[in-house]
């Protein structure tokens, strides 16, 4: 395992994390890595590190530069586990380092996760000499924890930005000009819409801090490091962190005897129809988190399910339930399903939808049984008015 030079005297010593699939929910088709980053100046300085069992690789990328224990700084941008997970191991090979953390919600979530630890607080602000360079410190709370923050490099000019801008993704390329950039560009808005949506009036600002600084690079505690497209990883969070959104529908569904599904695909028929690009989905075929990329910036949400034991289906319960903490904004929606007897699950998939402030499009589309040709042209109809309506408001 050696280290990778990204400047002079600055190193990625991360460990990349080929196998993971999930993240508190998240389906990470493409891995993860967790960034970790040498500095070497007066004062060695490691910024973040890596999940506990990935401990051993970012050493032996230390060990390929320097002696760990001449760690002197070690830089704690954020407490979560996958960021900190080797720093008691850390503390052992560099017995002389202090650990700079966030105050006071760093230093609080180190302290309650690891024990007693040599724990230097920080506050917004603040800088710090470690040689030729000077690093300063930004508070970033609730981006996505009380306790983030990043750092950025005034002689290197590197913004090491934790969890903003970036990606669950393992490659063993580091830059961004080293992979497709539309790939990439993906997986940030993939990452912003299921980890950093629900926070994005705290993203704005500090991304209107970063736009303040001069940088040259981005180093990501996930992903690859942008260099060669920083106006475009600038554009996407401009768009991202102002909740823009395009003429698009997604319809999400789950259905018992295929009757719900056809009405699923009667709406999407009819929003296509309309010109307003639609996404279809059966929850059962693709993970709620692909899904939210394409919720994050759509006009229009129809969530559909039938109605089993006077309930929605589970699958759906769920996914309203992941929808609902990442509280996207500015939707407007409405529910459908089919049913035999009882029909409980339009209602309650309104009174979810609702809940998140949702904009009601029409009410919702309930269909005894199997929908007959003129229940399917209804629809069409019904869609098309509000639409119209909606349009005309």
């Amino acid at each position: 395992m050696k280290a990778y030079q990204i400047k002079p005297q600055v190193y990625w010593v991360g460990a990349i994390d080929w196998s993971l699939r999930t993240f508190h929910g998240y389906v990470t088709d493409r891995g993860s890595s967790y960034n970790a980053y040498l500095i070497i100046d007066e004062k060695i300085t490691l910024i973040d590190n890596v999940k506990s069992y990935l401990v051993e690789e970012m050493m032996a990328r230390i060990a390929s530069v320097i002696d760990p224990s001449q760690i002197e700084i070690i830089i704690s941008n954020h407490g979560e586990p996958d960021h900190s997970g080797s720093i008691k191991e850390l503390i052992k090979l560099a017995p002389k380092a202090k650990i700079y953390a966030q105050a006071p919600n760093g230093v609080k979530i180190l302290q309650a996760t690891y024990g007693d630890l040599p724990i230097v607080p920080v506050k917004n602000g603040e800088q710090l000499k470690i040689g030729k360079r000077t690093l300063s410190f930004y508070h970033a709370p609730m981006v996505h924890w009380p306790d983030n923050m990043v750092v950025y490099d005034q002689e290197d000019k590197i913004l090491f930005s934790n969890d903003i801008f970036g990606q669950h993704m393992a490659s063993s390329e580091r830059f961004d000009g080293d992979l497709p950039l539309e790939m990439i560009l993906f997986e940030a808005k993939k990452y912003y819409a299921n980890i950093v949506l629900p926070y994005t009036k705290q993203a704005a600002r500090i991304f209107a801090a970063a736009k303040e600084l001069d940088i040259k690079m981005i180093a990501t505690s996930h992903g690859i490091i942008w260099r060669d497209h920083l106006p475009e990883i600038f554009q996407l969070y401009e768009y991202l962190t102002q909740s823009q959104k395009q003429t698009k529908a997604v319809v999400v569904y789950d259905t018992m005897w295929q009757s719900t599904e056809k009405i699923a695909v009667e709406i999407a028929e009819t929003f296509s129809e309309l010109a307003i690009p639609v996404r279809l989905y059966n929850i059962n075929d693709t993970d709620a988190s692909n899904i939210m990329t394409e919720i994050i910036d759509a006009k229009y949400l129809a969530v559909g399910s039938s109605t089993i034991n006077n309930n929605m289906l589970p699958t759906i319960a769920g996914f309203l339930c992941y929808l609902k903490g990442l509280a996207p904004v500015g939707l407007s929606s409405f529910a459908f399903g089919s049913y035999g007897w009882g029909g409980q699950s339009i209602a309650q998939i309104e009174e979810q939808l609702d809940t998140l402030g949702f904009k009601r499009l029409m009410p919702g589309i309930r269909i005894n049984y199997v929908p007959k040709p003129e229940d399917l042209k209804q629809i069409h109809d019904d869609i098309a008015q509000a639409l119209h309506q909606a349009k005309t408001v």
